[in-house]
C-alpha cells in the first residue's frame, strides 16, 4: 500500500512550474505508484458487461431522424432530451458499452455556482434531472448524493471571487454561505484552517454516479421510443452536396449496416476529432491524461462536503468513507495517439506529474498524510482552447452537430447541455444563450490550427483553478491574426488583447512596447520560461477586483476622446459584402431595420432568430457596384451591402447569415474582406477639424450627415469614410485597404498633433460606450434577449409591412408586454463592478448585472442588467421608475439609481456635432 506521506518522503526535491508561479514539489520514486491498483471507485460500472467483438446489441434501422454517436454523459443526455421533446426515430450508437470512453472514470462532481449566469442555469437543470426527474420517470435511483460543496479561499482575492458567485446565486435561489475559518472547522473537523481566509459553503452541491445516471437516462429514452445500440463503432459519415452545393449529412456507416439520416450528433468525447474528420468537420480539441487517486478508509470523513481548494489546485471528493484526490496540474500529459480500441481503459499514473497535488491535499486535510492509497484513476479527457464545450451545428456541414470537448465537466453540464443541444437540433437554435459553447465562436482559421489548439488548451487546463479576473488575457496562441497597424501601435505602447485569434488594442502603456512573446508553457515540458516579461507583468498588475492600477490611463484615453479626439484601431472588425440579384430580398429578411433606402446611408440594425432573440448587432451600408475587383469597391450585379461586425463575433455572424441564405435558397453571395481592409475610427469634438485636413471631402453636417458614408481620398489613398460613433462623439470611421493603413494613420496623427490627439483602445471603448448606453453583443445583448427588452425597438421596421426574421415573435411580445427589461443603473459610491452583481428592487432580487464599467465623464459606476417583475407581470417603464434599487457586489449592497435614458448626452447631440 502506498501512503501519501511515504511517497513524499521517498521523493527527491525538485522544481515543477505551476500556472503563473513556481512551487517546490517532490516526485514519487519509480516504484511508489506500483502499490496502488488502477480502478475506479464506483460500486458498479458497465465494464463487466463489455463485449467487444460480439456485434451490435440490436439490429440497425435503415433510417433515423437523428443519430447520436457516443454513449457517454452527453450522448445519453442528448438522446433522453430528444425523446422527451417528442422526436421519434432517434438512435444512439456506442462503439463499446455505455460510459466506456471517458464517462466511466469521471469524478462526477456537481458544483452549482459558476461565474456565468448561463452555466448556473445549465447546472441547475442537470441537478434536477439526476436528483428528481429521472427517478420520478423510471423509479430508479441515479446515484445522486447531496453532500454539499466547500470552496476554499486562502487569500482575499479568492474569497472576493466566491462572494461574486454567492451574489449571483441569490438571483437563482441557490443557497450558499461565506464561512469563517472557525465555522469551516466546525463543518469539516478534519480540515486544517490555519491558513484560510474563509470558505464558501453550498449545501446542495453533490456527486453523480456515471453508470447509474447513464443507464437511467437511456432507460427513460428507450421507454419514449429511442433506440440504444452498443458494440457498434461508426466507420464513416456520408456527406452529400445539395443542388446549391451545400454539404449536408446523408448517412452513418458502420460495419453492420448504414443508417440514412439528415442529422448526426458527435458526442464521441476524446474520439470526437476522428469522427469529425469522417465528415470533413474540424473539431478543435486535444486529449490529455486526467487523474485522481482514491484513499483508504478515513475515520470520520463520512458525510463531509466535497472540497475545491483552488489555490492548491486540488479537489477532494467524498467517496463513501474515503476521499478521491485530484486536480489540474501545469504539465498535463497529452495523449498523442488516440486509440480506437481504448474502452474502459486507464493509464498508469505518472507520479511525477500528479505529485504537485499531494502536498496541497495533505496541507488541507492532514489526516491524508497517514492514509493509504487504495487505487489510482488516470484516464483520457478532452480539452478545448477556452475550457468550454463544443456544441451546435458545424459550419462545414449542415446536419452535423457537436456535443463534445467538455473539459472533464461532461457529467455536471450534461443535463443542461443535452437539453439545449436537443432544442438546437429540433428548432435550429438553443433556448439559452449558448454562444460561449457554440463551435461558431471560433474563426475558421483556428479550428484546424494545431499549434493554437494545443497551446490554448494547455493554458486553459493549467489555469482552470486560477481566479477569474475581469481583465485577464491568454498568453498562449497569440499573434495568430494581426492587422496592418499592429507594429505601428506596438511601438507606441499598445497593450494588446486577444479575441479569437485577433490581436486588438486594449490600452496604451506610457512605459513603451509590451511585446506578446511565444508561449512558454509556463516552463513545463522543458520549455525555458520567459524571464522579464513586461506584457505578463502588466496582466499580473491587474489581477484584482478593485479598480485596476491602469485605471487613470484608461481615464485619460476616455476623457481625451470626450474633450478633444482619440484614434481607435478597429481593424479586427469583420467586414462582409452581401451582393447579388437577390441581395435586397436577403437584406430585408435578415436585418430588423430598413437598410435599402439608398446608397450612401449607413444603418445600425440587428439580426434576429425566429424567436426574436438578437443574433447580432451591426452596421449595414448600401453600396453601388464597383467597376473592378476591389476590397473597397467590389464589382457585382444586383444590390450590394457592406456589413461591419465586431471581430470577436465575426464567425458567428458569417455562419448565421450563411445558414439563412442557404435555408431561403437565395441567389446572392457573402464575401469576406476582413483581412483586406483596416478600420481606423477618429472620435471626439475635434475630429471634424482634424479630418478636414486629411480627407478631400466636405465634412459639414449638411454635406456629410451622421449615418452616411462616402468614398473619399485620405492622404492620397481611396477610403470609405463613414460618419458613425460607438463612443457617443462626433466622428468618422475610415475603412482602408490594408496596404494604405499605415500611411492614412500617420496622416491622421500628424494632423491631430496640435489638437491633443491620442491613441485609445478597447478598454476605453468599453467605458465610453456603456456611458453612452450603446450595447455590446454577448454582454447586454444576446440571442436570448429581444430588441424590445433591450431598448432597441427603434432598429425594427415594425411600422412597415416588410417581413423579417423574428418579426412575428416581436409583434407577439409587443402585444403582450415585455416580461423583462434592460435597465441602466449608476451608483454614487465609486465602487468597481464587472457584471454578475445581483439587482435588488424594493427588497427583492429581480435580476443581475450583465455589463458594468466606470464612466469617467459622469464620474460614476455604470451597470446594465435585465430586471423582472417578481409577480410575473410585464415590466413597464413605470415599473422601472417606481422602484428603489440596490446592487449587491460581493455580499455588500450599494444604493443605485435607475435611468430610463443614458445618463450621458441623453438628447444624443454630440454624435450630431452639437457641443
Amino acid at each position: 500500500m502506498a501512503y501519501l506521506s511515504s511517497v513524499v518522503r521517498r521523493a527527491a526535491s525538485r522544481q515543477i512550474p505551476a500556472s503563473g508561479r513556481n512551487i517546490r514539489l517532490r516526485c514519487f520514486s519509480s516504484g511508489a505508484g506500483q502499490t496502488a491498483e488502477k480502478s475506479v471507485p464506483y460500486h458498479k460500472t458497465l465494464k463487466e458487461e463489455s463485449s467487444q467483438g460480439k456485434g451490435p446489441t440490436r439490429p440497425l434501422p435503415k433510417s433515423a431522424n437523428v443519430v447520436v454517436v457516443g454513449g457517454g454523459s452527453l450522448g445519453c443526455q442528448t438522446i433522453y432530451h430528444l425523446a422527451r421533446m417528442g422526436v421519434s426515430d432517434v438512435v444512439l450508437l456506442e462503439r463499446d458499452r455505455l460510459t466506456s470512453g471517458t464517462t466511466w472514470h469521471t469524478a462526477g462532481l456537481l458544483w452549482q455556482l459558476r461565474p456565468s449566469d448561463v452555466e448556473v442555469e445549465l447546472l441547475a437543470h442537470t441537478r434536477n434531472v439526476v436528483s428528481k426527474d429521472l427517478e420520478e420517470e423510471t423509479g430508479l435511483h441515479t446515484g445522486w448524493i447531496q453532500n454539499g460543496g466547500l470552496f476554499i479561499a486562502s487569500n482575499k482575492q479568492r474569497l472576493d471571487e466566491y462572494k461574486r458567485l454567492m451574489s449571483l446565486g441569490k438571483v437563482y435561489g441557490i443557497e450558499s454561505y461565506v464561512l469563517s475559518p472557525a465555522e469551516t472547522k466546525d463543518l469539516y473537523p478534519h480540515m486544517n484552517v490555519d491558513d484560510l481566509y474563509g470558505t464558501l459553503y453550498v449545501p446542495k452541491d453533490g456527486t453523480m454516479d456515471p453508470a447509474g445516471t447513464c443507464t437511467t437516462l437511456t432507460r427513460a429514452a428507450t421507454t419514449r421510443g429511442a433506440s440504444v445500440i452498443e458494440n457498434c463503432p461508426v466507420t464513416g459519415i456520408q456527406v452529400k452536396a445539395d443542388d446549391l452545393g451545400v454539404q449536408r449529412v446523408a448517412a452513418v456507416e458502420t460495419n453492420y449496416g448504414t443508417i440514412q439520416t439528415p442529422c448526426v450528433v458527435n458526442c464521441a468525447g476524446v474520439w470526437a476529432r476522428a469522427l469529425g474528420q469522417m465528415a470533413g468537420v474540424n473539431v478543435p480539441l486535444v486529449a490529455m491524461h486526467h487523474a485522481y487517486v482514491v484513499t483508504e478508509r478515513i475515520e470520520g470523513i463520512q458525510n463531509m462536503p466535497n472540497v475545491r481548494d483552488h489555490d492548491a489546485s486540488v479537489y477532494l471528493r467524498l467517496q463513501g468513507d474515503a476521499l478521491s484526490v485530484g486536480g489540474y496540474e501545469s504539465n498535463p500529459i497529452f495523449w498523442e495517439e488516440v486509440s480506437e480500441k481504448f474502452a474502459f481503459g486507464l493509464f498508469d499514473l505518472d507520479w511525477d506529474v500528479f505529485m504537485q497535488h499531494i502536498e496541497g491535499a495533505i496541507n488541507r486535510v492532514p489526516v491524508l498524510e497517514k492514509t493509504g492509497i487504495k487505487s489510482t484513476v488516470c484516464g483520457p479527457e478532452s480539452f478545448t482552447a477556452d475550457h468550454k464545450p463544443l456544441m451546435g451545428e458545424a459550419p462545414e456541414v449542415r446536419g452535423f452537430f457537436l456535443g463534445c470537448g467538455f473539459n472533464s465537466a461532461g457529467m455536471m453540464l450534461g443535463g443542461g447541455c443535452g437539453k439545449e443541444l436537443a432544442h438546437w437540433i429540433i428548432h435550429g437554435r438553443p433556448e439559452k444563450d449558448m454562444y460561449g459553447y457554440d463551435i461558431r465562436r471560433f474563426h475558421r482559421s483556428l479550428t484546424a490550427n494545431n499549434r493554437w489548439i494545443r497551446e490554448r488548451s494547455h493554458e486553459s487546463y493549467a489555469k482552470n483553478y486560477s481566479v477569474v479576473f475581469p481583465y485577464d488575457e491568454p498568453l498562449a496562441g497569440r499573434n495568430m491574426r494581426r492587422d496592418p497597424l499592429h507594429e505601428e501601435l506596438l511601438q507606441q505602447g499598445c497593450v494588446y488583447q486577444e479575441r479569437h485569434g485577433w490581436e486588438r488594442p486594449g490600452w496604451f502603456n506610457p512605459r513603451g512596447a509590451a511585446l506578446v512573446l511565444d508561449y512558454d508553457y509556463y516552463g513545463a515540458y522543458n520549455q525555458k520560461p520567459h524571464g522579464s516579461y513586461l506584457y505578463n507583468q502588466l496582466l499580473g498588475d491587474e489581477y484584482t477586483f478593485d479598480f485596476p492600477p491602469h485605471h487613470d490611463i484608461i481615464k485619460n484615453e476616455c476623457l481625451t476622446c470626450r474633450n478633444a479626439l482619440a484614434v481607435f484601431d478597429m481593424s479586427y472588425f469583420g467586414k462582409f459584402y452581401l451582393v447579388g440579384p437577390e441581395a435586397r430580398k436577403a437584406a430585408d429578411w435578415l436585418f430588423t431595420a430598413d437598410v435599402s433606402k439608398s446608397p450612401g446611408l449607413t444603418v445600425y440594425t440587428c439580426m434576429l432568430n425566429k424567436h426574436g432573440g438578437v443574433e447580432s448587432d451591426l452596421t449595414v451600408s448600401q453600396i453601388s457596384p464597383g467597376t473592378q475587383v476591389s476590397s473597397l469597391t467590389p464589382a457585382f450585379e444586383g444590390d450590394g451591402y457592406y456589413l461591419a461586425v465586431g471581430g470577436a463575433v465575426a464567425q458567428h455572424n458569417w455562419s448565421h447569415i450563411t445558414t439563412v441564405l442557404q435555408d431561403m435558397r437565395l441567389q446572392c453571395k457573402l464575401l469576406d474582406c476582413s483581412e483586406e481592409l483596416g478600420m481606423i475610427s477618429i472620435q471626439g469634438p475635434a475630429s471634424r477639424m482634424v479630418l478636414q485636413e486629411v480627407l478631400d471631402a466636405d465634412l459639414s453636417n449638411e454635406a456629410f450627415p451622421f449615418s452616411s458614408h462616402k468614398l473619399v481620398k485620405a492622404a492620397g489613398c481611396t477610403v470609405r469614410a463613414m460618419r458613425l460613433s460607438f463612443v457617443g462623439e462626433m466622428g468618422w470611421e475610415l475603412h482602408v485597404p490594408k496596404q494604405d493603413c499605415v500611411r492614412v494613420y500617420r496622416a491622421v496623427m500628424k494632423a491631430g498633433a496640435g489638437h491633443g490627439i491620442t491613441n485609445a483602445g478597447y478598454r476605453a471603448i468599453d467605458s465610453l460606450s456603456i456611458e453612452k448606453g450603446y450595447r455590446h453583443w454577448h454582454a447586454d445583448l444576446r440571442p436570448d434577449d429581444t430588441p424590445l427588452e433591450a431598448g432597441l425597438a427603434f432598429t425594427c421596421k415594425l411600422k412597415s409591412s416588410i417581413p423579417f426574421l423574428g418579426r412575428e415573435a416581436l409583434e407577439t411580445q409587443k402585444a403582450t408586454g415585455v416580461l423583462r427589461r434592460l435597465v441602466c443603473f449608476t451608483t454614487d459610491e465609486k465602487v468597481p463592478m464587472f457584471g454578475l452583481e445581483a439587482i435588488w428592487r424594493n427588497g427583492k432580487v429581480v435580476g443581475h448585472i450583465r455589463r458594468a464599467d466606470f464612466g469617467f465623464a459622469i464620474n460614476k459606476t455604470i451597470a446594465y442588467g435585465y430586471i423582472r417583475n417578481p409577480d410575473g407581470g410585464p415590466v413597464s417603464l413605470e415599473f422601472v421608475k417606481s422602484g428603489e434599487y440596490m446592487l449587491e457586489r460581493m455580499g455588500a449592497t450599494y444604493p443605485a439609481t435607475a435611468h430610463p435614458k443614458s445618463p450621458f448626452d441623453p438628447e444624443n447631440k454630440r454624435v450630431k456635432g452639437i457641443y
